[in-house]
């Protein structure tokens, strides 16, 4: 690459707007295939620089592909902007304590990692104009992550299927690349339908569908002992049958999520699972509805791009951490159990192995974490799952974490949703904005990467071809 320092330049000459489009969404928050206030700022500031914007793409009006060039190659930058339910919290405090009670906040950081891959796919959009390099920088507008799947339609519509490859990022409390594989997921609703009646007076005329819930969810929890040991069965009953405990429930659903390390290990324990709740509806004889929500695949890996990555994160270096982080991180930090503060040193065991003493011994007793950790191969899976894994499917894809947290903030907590507006934070989602622009315009410079890439892509996936989860008379949908 002719210039590091030029590419960084560019970034930070607009970082402003990065900045405060971040905080913007973070207010918006705004959940899945409903996100058009942060879908519409995104696709403004696209169009100003530059990019040709194609709206509503795979049946979700907040879905978008930015474009900027033409002909090959074509690297994507992948971005996401929805919210979590019943994460509302205020920004910049370390208690709890609610915007909305029962409102909606971005527990995962999502309002910074649509931003800053944006950021990237801007910065090496000036990159190609100036140097006159060709090929094609694309940006897409991923929504409903969490709980949607986004991706996987995007996917399933065959919108990956020209990219030669796609990098993306993820908020978190360390800075690594993300060289390990996540879970395949299946989510469905089971509705059980029943007849009321008065519990008291003629009970044994009702037929109750809260029965069959509990029943079901009675045998699915036995189920867990006769799985694979790296399996995940999740659920949350979405309608009890009402507020009268007098009358006995005609309807009552409850929503399953199902995890693998491979799409046919859920596809297998998913199949077990109907017929728990067949076995239910037999048993309540009442009448069971099934109705999919959501799935997406497991991560197909690429070193080549990994080590991409990694060599622009070291050059690039850690996320720059000053009194005023590390103030707040140990404000946020007071909050946390002793449990929870065990996190990043128990993810260091679980994934770098002889390493893992030495760095935990480098990261111990600080606020937030100050280092890159080192690039290692792996064929572990992280105990969560990504629609990436969808987009992994088709094209090669691989994705950083940078540091924008105090160091073991849990997932998916109020925490997270207080530190979205923090300096540390914007500081962190800049610095995955450099890593993954300086990535792809190495990519763009050097063809032979992208074969590289290609030809592992097709090795990893061994004759086997991308079969979207989501079946395709389902469409997206807010809540079903």
């Amino acid at each position: 690459m002719k210039n590091i320092n030029e590419v960084i330049k560019l970034i930070e000459e607009k970082q402003d707007i990065y900045t405060k489009a971040c905080d913007r969404i973070w207010e918006f928050a705004e959940t899945r295939f409903e996100e058009y206030k942060s879908s519409e700022l995104l696709r403004r500031i696209l169009k100003e620089e530059e990019f040709r914007v194609t709206e509503g793409i795979a049946d979700m009006k907040t879905a978008f592909v930015a474009c900027y060039g033409s002909g090959k190659p074509v690297i994507a930058f992948l971005g996401e902007f929805d919210a979590l339910y019943g994460m509302s919290q205020k920004a910049d405090l370390p208690v709890k304590e609610p915007i909305v009670k029962g409102g909606k906040g971005h527990g995962c950081g999502h309002h910074a990692l649509g931003t800053g891959a944006m950021a990237a796919a801007i910065a090496v959009k000036d990159y190609m104009k100036k140097h006159n390099i060709e090929g094609t920088v694309r940006f897409y507008g991923c929504p409903g992550e969490e709980s949607g799947s986004g991706k996987a339609y995007i996917a399933r519509e065959g919108y990956f299927k020209d990219v030669d490859a796609a990098l993306t990022w993820h908020p978190g409390s360390e800075n690594a690349v993300w060289s390990m594989n996540f879970l395949a997921t299946l989510q469905v609703y089971f509705k059980f339908h029943g007849k009321s009646a008065h519990a008291a007076a003629c009970p044994h005329l009702g037929r109750s569908a809260l029965d069959a819930v509990e029943l079901m969810n009675v045998g699915a929890n036995f189920l867990r002992e006769h799985v694979i040991q790296e399996a995940r069965i999740h659920y949350a009953i979405t309608d009890g049958g009402g507020l009268s405990p007098n009358v006995v429930q005609a309807n009552a659903a409850v929503l399953y999520q199902i995890r693998a390390p491979k799409m046919k290990d859920a596809k297998a324990i998913y199949d077990r699972v109907v017929n728990i709740a067949k076995g239910a509806a037999l048993m309540t004889d009442t009448e069971l509805e099934i109705v999919f929500d959501r799935g997406s695949s497991n991560l197909i890996l690429n070193d080549t791009l990994d080590k991409v990555l990694y060599k622009n994160f070291e050059k690039v270096g850690p996320v720059a951490v000053d009194r005023d982080d590390i103030e707040f991180a140990k404000e946020i930090r007071k909050t946390l159990s002793d449990r929870e503060k065990k996190v990043n040193e128990e993810k260091l065991s679980n994934y770098y192995g002889s390493e893992a003493e030495k760095m935990a011994e480098e990261i111990k007793n600080k606020e937030v974490i100050d280092i890159v950790y080192p690039y290692r191969k792996t064929n572990e899976v992280m105990p969560g799952s990504t629609d990436v894994g969808d987009v992994s499917w088709n094209t090669p894809t691989a994705q950083i974490t940078t540091v924008c947290y105090a160091k073991d903030t849990p997932g998916h907590s109020w925490q997270l949703v207080a530190q979205g507006k923090e300096k540390l934070f914007h500081k962190g989602m800049l610095e995955a904005s450099k890593v993954l622009a300086l990535s792809g315009i190495e990519l763009f410079e050097n063809h032979e990467l992208i074969e590289k890439a290609k030809s592992e892509f097709k090795e990893r996936l061994g004759g086997e071809t991308y079969k979207c989860p989501i079946p395709k008379n389902i469409k997206p949908s807010p809540i079903r």
